[in-house]
């Protein structure tokens, strides 16, 4: 199976998703990414975040404490699955935002786990964290 051009519409998926919340917050067009039935792990929440409505509110949390003045991914890596149903994105970010006045830049990796819903891919895994200190 080729999979060159799935995996340039799950990266552009995932881009596209992305721009939803860090060139502002787009909360039904973002909405539109995630499964009914995501979960998230995220390193400053406890526990982890189930179904959609808690993983939009999450990202609406984070939106409106920050402002986003940077987003940068690269090294996207794609993993299909399941005879093309199913998938693996991940790649490495750096942002830069300001919680307040002070602007912050963290570096880290992003792991998502998609579906193919009909003829859309929808979010139903994620889990981020900073990257290591080397």
């Amino acid at each position: 199976m080729d999979t060159t051009s799935l995996s340039n519409t799950l990266i552009e998926t995932i881009k596209a998703m992305n721009r939803c919340w860090t060139e502002g917050w787009h909360e039904e067009e973002f909405r539109q990414y995630i499964h009914p039935d995501a979960v998230a792990i995220v390193p400053t929440t406890p526990g982890r975040l189930e179904g959609q409505d808690a993983y939009v509110a999450g990202w609406r949390g984070f939106c409106e404490a920050a402002v986003i003045h940077e987003w940068r991914e690269t090294d996207h890596k794609v993993q299909v699955y399941s005879g093309g149903k199913s998938a693996v994105v991940t790649y490495f970010f750096t942002i830069t935002f300001a919680p307040g006045k002070e602007k912050v830049t963290l570096q880290g990796r992003d792991m998502f786990f998609l579906v193919k819903e009909g003829r859309r891919w929808l979010v139903a895994a994620d889990q981020f964290s900073p990257e290591p200190m080397a």
